[in-house]
């Protein structure tokens, strides 16, 4: 299933927010350490949260 997040400034950056029912399901809490990469050709950002067996794929379109 497809959901739409905005896109927000946060300082000097911007960000995506998760809804609730996400980062409670997948146990993220605020100061985890999230890893990224960013396959360009593919247009995606993959984000996986450190000590934790799970991760979260956005793709850019």
């Amino acid at each position: 299933m497809t959901h739409i997040r905005k896109v927000i400034k946060t300082g000097h950056s911007l960000c995506v927010t998760l809804p609730t029912k996400v980062i409670q399901r997948l146990d993220i809490k605020e100061g985890d350490v999230a890893q990224y990469k960013v396959k360009y050709s593919k247009g995606t950002i993959t984000y996986v949260f450190t000590g934790h067996p799970r991760q979260l794929s956005f793709s850019i379109k």
